[in-house]
């Protein structure tokens, strides 16, 4: 049996992916299948390593990107769309999987489209609570769709509600599990002191990243602060903390990071009181691991879903929301403050946290994805 996998080249979109992938590996072996092959058809391979260890072939697809607002691109990219398709195409043909797996985005699009000319049924998931176009289009001719909020449904037909499965978004096993002991001494951080963990996603945030720094000053004299800020963003980000804090007697308390490898993440996650963050699928590790969160969505005008996910993880009682707009270093600091200073609502908030979580997602969107292999291989 071939299984084949595909979606946009962002941690989002990959490492989903690799989750459902681990659980396939473990469903082979519980089962003593034989003759299985993956694929991940992307633009890039993102994390080689990754591949290789859940013995996933890469293979090398295009497309154009259709843009949300005006824009010349856009009528290139309707070639680059096409071609991308008849590329996808002559490769499905040779590789011929029994089963897709679609993450979505643009370059999921030619691998959807080329399935459906070719017969493969193609189970698709969507990590938003608003669902993106290319998982929409997918929902066309999908087996399944699996959906990461239960509110995602209300955006799909009638006919097509039969299809859906709420199942949450899939979580490496790697980061389930967050590290308490010894996680302050690899950290270098204070016995006592309450800390604070922000983060922008995997390419940092530029615009929370700002509103953090020039808080720095107030936030170092009560917490200590993890701040994960991307490659992009390291040199000017500790150019100006150097500055803000430099006469500062804790500034030794704020630690800057480009990037937290999964070990460090786990670490962070046993002694945050408090993760402050954008509104992606990251949503759904801080819930599995069950600490509060401020959730800082990217403005609508850019992104179309976080502002969404955001304020419908804020129902569940386990985040507060505060939008771009509004994020000022007076208002940042009174939030992260008053969660602080209320043990009780911490406690609500955890509570709530993990009461949303979905640790088996990953393993119910693979034991589908074989059912679906095996019945088209027969």
């Amino acid at each position: 049996m071939k299984i084949a996998f595909t979606g946009g080249g962002t941690g989002g979109h990959f490492f989903p992916i690799i989750a459902v992938a681990e659980e396939v590996n473990k469903l082979v072996e519980e089962r003593k299948l034989v003759n299985i092959k993956l694929y991940y058809l992307s633009s890039e391979p993102y994390d080689e390593r990754a591949l290789f260890e859940n013995k996933i072939e890469f293979v090398r697809i295009h497309s154009g990107k259709w843009r949300r607002y005006f824009s010349l691109l856009n009528f290139i990219d309707l070639f680059r769309i096409a071609f991308g398709t008849i590329g996808a195409f002559i490769k499905l043909y040779f590789i011929f999987p029994d089963v897709i797996f679609s993450k979505g985005g643009y370059l999921s699009v030619p691998v959807v489209l080329a399935a459906r000319v070719l017969g493969i049924p193609v189970f698709a998931h969507e990590s938003d609570s608003l669902p993106g176009r290319a998982t929409l289009l997918a929902a066309r001719s999908a087996r399944r769709v699996a959906l990461s909020y239960a509110e995602a449904a209300e955006a799909f037909p009638p006919e097509r509600q039969g299809r859906l499965l709420v199942t949450g978004n899939p979580i490496r096993n790697i980061l389930k599990y967050p590290l308490t002991e010894g996680a302050r001494e690899f950290l270098n951080l204070e016995p006592d002191v309450p800390v604070i963990f922000i983060t922008g996603g995997s390419q940092g945030a530029q615009a929370l990243n700002d509103v953090v720094v020039d808080a720095l000053p107030e936030l170092v004299k009560r917490y200590a602060v993890i701040h994960q800020v991307g490659k992009a963003n390291l040199e000017a980000v500790r150019q100006r903390s150097k500055i803000v804090l430099e006469n500062s007697p804790q500034a030794n308390r704020y630690k800057l990071f480009d990037f937290l490898n999964p070990s460090a993440m786990r670490m962070v996650a046993g002694v945050a009181m408090v993760i402050i963050s954008r509104a992606g699928s990251f949503i759904f590790e801080i819930a599995e691991w069950g600490v509060p969160a401020i959730l800082v969505p990217i403005p609508e005008p850019i992104s179309h879903d976080q502002r969404t996910n955001a304020f419908t993880y804020a129902r569940s009682g386990a985040a507060m929301v505060i939008e771009q707009g509004n994020l000022l270093t007076s208002v940042l600091v009174s939030e992260i403050d008053r969660l602080a200073t209320n043990p009780k609502l911490r406690e609500t908030m955890v509570a709530a946290a993990k009461g949303f979580a979905k640790p088996e997602a990953a393993r119910v969107i693979a034991v589908e994805l074989l059912n679906i292999g095996l019945t088209h291989e027969k």
